[in-house]
């Protein structure tokens, strides 16, 4: 439990300051192909380019933020092996906190006091949940429930993706939320992979569920590139919390086992719950924000019309 509990923690700090460098990076590069006059960085819905997005993700902000991301990945696959899944994912989603931290001081973003609180409610939530939880629950799941784990990580993702981009700027929260539901994936994934334990190599790339975990991580990063390029830093990444959290907590308590310890599970539950409240929360309060766009545009304001 406590190495499961310290690695959810360490993802959770490279996750959030991963998505902080990436912000940091998508806003630069939005200043600099406004600077230039570009005229192919959004969409004729307002939404990023193709183009900007790729441009986006070569800056030195943002391909190091993409490392930290790649190594919290590691880092919270091996904690959803460990902990229970509402624990795991709701400890790795606490990196919403160290993002609304980090972006003060790299984004000059000034947090409001509603959005303040809501953070305090989340870490009250993770306390809940962390002395409420019990041992994790089983590794394995039926053959259909590795191919639903796909089929439904391939579709919203790839969906979502379209309708993100039809949506414009009016997007980033779903986009948030995609990327959650993606990394949420990725979470139930990883715990349910065969191959693992003992390792098989054919029983292993023969799973659904691993090309799952890939979906839902390369496309939760993608999307997740998209909602910082049109919204709020804070505010995405807060949907992003509610998608990695939900999903994952409930398949693990209703088909994977995972439980609260004797009598607490009413604490669970309520920790559980103010965790997503507090998390909409700070996606609410804090969607005014401009993301990378937007940003490039009050400072451009005669590229708005072009």
């Amino acid at each position: 439990m406590i190495i499961g509990l310290v690695t959810a923690v360490a993802a959770s700090a490279c996750y959030g300051t991963g998505s902080v460098l990436q912000a940091v990076g998508s806003r630069r590069s939005a200043r600099e192909e406004a600077a230039k006059g570009a005229t192919t960085s959004t969409t004729e819905h307002g939404g990023p380019s193709l183009s900007s997005t790729a441009k986006a993700a070569v800056t030195w902000e943002f391909i190091l933020g993409t490392v930290l991301d790649l190594i919290g990945f590691g880092l919270g696959a091996l904690a959803a092996r460990l902990l229970p899944l509402f624990l795991s994912q709701t400890i790795i989603s606490a990196n919403l906190v160290i993002t609304a931290v980090l972006s003060i001081k790299l984004l000059g973003i000034r947090l409001k006091q509603l959005e303040w609180a809501s953070i305090g409610v989340l870490c009250s939530a993770l306390v809940l949940l962390a002395v409420s939880a019990g041992p994790e629950g089983g590794h394995h799941a039926s053959t259909a429930f590795h191919w639903g784990l796909l089929v439904i990580t391939t579709v919203l993702l790839a969906g979502g993706s379209l309708l993100v981009r039809r949506m414009g700027s009016k997007g980033a929260i779903v986009a948030g939320l995609l990327s959650g539901l993606g990394f949420g994936a990725l979470g139930v994934g990883v715990r349910i992979l065969d191959g693992l334990d003992p390792f098989q190599l054919g029983t292993l790339l023969s799973d659904p569920a691993l090309y799952a975990v890939l979906i839902g991580g390369l496309g939760g990063m993608y999307v997740h590139t998209v909602a910082l390029q049109i919204g709020s830093v804070n505010g995405a990444t807060a949907a992003l919390v509610v998608g990695e959290t939900v999903l994952p907590g409930v398949v693990g308590v209703l088909w994977l086992g995972d439980s609260s310890k004797a009598g607490m599970g009413w604490l669970g539950v309520v920790g559980f719950l103010l965790a997503v409240v507090s998390a909409v929360g700070v996606a609410y309060f804090g969607q005014s924000d401009h993301g990378a766009l937007g940003e490039a545009a009050a400072d451009h304001p005669e590229l708005a019309h072009k």
